[in-house]
């Protein structure tokens, strides 16, 4: 998906940096996962600049349209209501996940920060305490991400189970509720996103990432700023974490070289590995698949921990041509 294709008109730059007189504003969306990792970075800027800082809730063309993602342009639509306000001057800076950022950064705004990632993992959540493995023949599966369906289907394939993944929309309490009210047997969630709210005891398994491979970026977050307030975008930028930064630079690198949108059905994970307690090498994994599980491509490298971030860019393109190699193209249902 293409920065153009989610925003056809500019809107005008703001015309100054946010004065000191004033409190910092920090656009969100408006659900409780939303305003619940914002505001843990709002109290770290509060800390780190001593000045208040307040939520500027903006609703997003995602959060109001009930159809599925990949049929409105992907988690993309959760951004560009934020940018557009970023770009308009009525907040300072905003928070996303960052698995909801098309992976061109636009010149007018600023990626400030990645914090410290939270637990990249997918999550089952299912009735009676039960794990995937146990869910009986026929069970309905949750969830609104194509990259989960054609894992979660190729596992059950693998392991002899009868399972039915199912469209799924809705914050993370509606999607909770389809267990509890016996609609799903089961939803598959982000455990960063349980976690920040407060739910993760609710979880029955936390899914290797062997079973299921995350999101690219999947459980960090993004704190981006109008290109123009170079003075902010040096405070926020006190919050990045060098690892995160460098292991998300390569999943979101390997996204983009496939060319795939963002409803594609790509998983990416880089992992730091530490020898004796020094971290010295970085391996990333991906994969692609066909919703149905039929056929996967899933591959990795391993190599020294990119020391730069065309480093890290590299690193994801070198791997998203062998995928492309092993025939990734044919399986992604959309390509740029």
């Amino acid at each position: 998906m293409t920065e153009k294709a989610l925003r056809p008109e500019r809107p005008p730059r703001p015309d100054r940096p946010p004065g000191p007189g004033r409190p910092l504003r920090l656009g969100t969306r408006r659900s409780r996962l939303a305003l619940a990792q914002s505001g843990q970075v709002a109290e770290a800027v509060r800390a780190l600049t001593g000045r208040p800082v307040e939520l500027v809730e903006i609703t997003t063309y995602g959060d109001t349209s009930r159809e599925q993602l990949a049929q409105i342009g992907g988690t993309g639509v959760f951004a560009t209501a934020l940018r557009d306000a970023l770009l308009r001057g009525e907040v300072d800076f905003a928070v996303h996940s960052l698995k909801d950022l098309p992976t061109a950064q636009p010149d007018d705004l600023t990626l400030a920060a990645v914090p410290v990632r939270e637990d990249p993992r997918d999550v089952l959540v299912a009735r009676d305490g039960l794990r995937l493995g146990q869910l009986p023949p026929g069970a309905r599966v949750g969830t609104g991400s194509p990259r989960r369906a054609a894992q979660l289907n190729a596992y059950a394939r693998g392991h002899g189970l009868s399972i039915r993944t199912v469209p799924i929309r809705g914050n993370i309490d509606t999607r909770l509720e389809h267990v509890r009210s016996g609609e799903f047997d089961a939803v598959v969630l982000a455990a960063a996103g349980l976690h920040r709210i407060g739910r993760i005891g609710e979880v029955t398994e936390f899914l290797s990432v062997d079973t299921v491979l995350p999101a690219p970026g999947q459980g960090a977050l993004a704190v981006e700023c109008a290109a123009v307030n170079v003075d902010l975008a040096a405070v926020l930028a006190e919050l990045d974490d060098p690892h995160t930064r460098i292991a998300v630079t390569a999943e979101r690198s390997l996204l983009a070289a496939l060319e795939a949108g963002c409803s594609a059905p790509v998983g990416a994970l880089a992992d730091l590995l530490a020898e004796e307690q020094v971290v010295n090498e970085m391996r990333l994994r991906g994969v692609v698949g066909t919703t149905d599980g039929s056929t996967l491509v899933q591959l990795s490298t391993t190599g020294p921990v990119p020391t730069s971030h065309g480093d890290a860019i590299a690193l994801g393109r070198e791997l998203a041509s062998d995928m492309l190699a092993k025939g990734a193209a044919g399986l992604m249902g959309e390509r740029l």
